[in-house]
């Protein structure tokens, strides 16, 4: 077999405060919006700008620091891994798709109204710790329709 790589690597700001619910097993679990943008040149020579919306998910400590830390405007580093889940909608009868990245890592880049050395100190313990993925909990048979949204 040969060797591939599914990494995803984000700067960007939160849309709207993180979703967050529990699987039926009782682990939590985090959806966003995170928009990052780039700026290009027309064919005009008129620069323009480019948001793109990516969704973002993620499990147990990692859903944990969202939850606490993270809202709307917030800038994070986000570490991660694509994915594509399916699931057949009963209103329409059509197989619905929906592509995300499985947070890995996250680096909180915003001091969201807190004071310098508070957001600091948070940045720091959260540096230290890696946020749980979902492979970690392949053992634990979550699978995608105990995914609450």
């Amino acid at each position: 077999m040969s060797k591939t790589v599914n990494k995803v690597l984000l700067l960007g700001n939160v849309g709207k405060d993180p979703e967050i619910a529990s699987t039926n097993g009782g682990t939590l679990v985090a959806k966003l919006s995170l928009a990052t943008s780039e700026r290009f040149k027309d064919k005009q020579g008129e620069w323009q700008e480019r948001t793109e919306w990516h969704n973002l998910v993620a499990y147990a400590r990692g859903a944990e620091i969202l939850r606490d830390y993270v809202h709307k405007g917030s800038k994070l580093f986000v570490e991660g891994r694509l994915t594509t889940r399916s699931w057949d909608d009963k209103e329409c009868g059509k197989k619905i798709y929906r592509t995300e990245i499985v947070v890995g890592d996250i680096s909180l880049l915003s001091e969201n109204g807190r004071s310098g050395k508070a957001a600091a100190d948070q940045r720091a313990s959260h540096d230290d710790r890696k946020a749980e993925t979902a492979s970690d909990f392949d053992g634990l048979g979550i699978t995608d329709s105990e995914i609450p949204f």
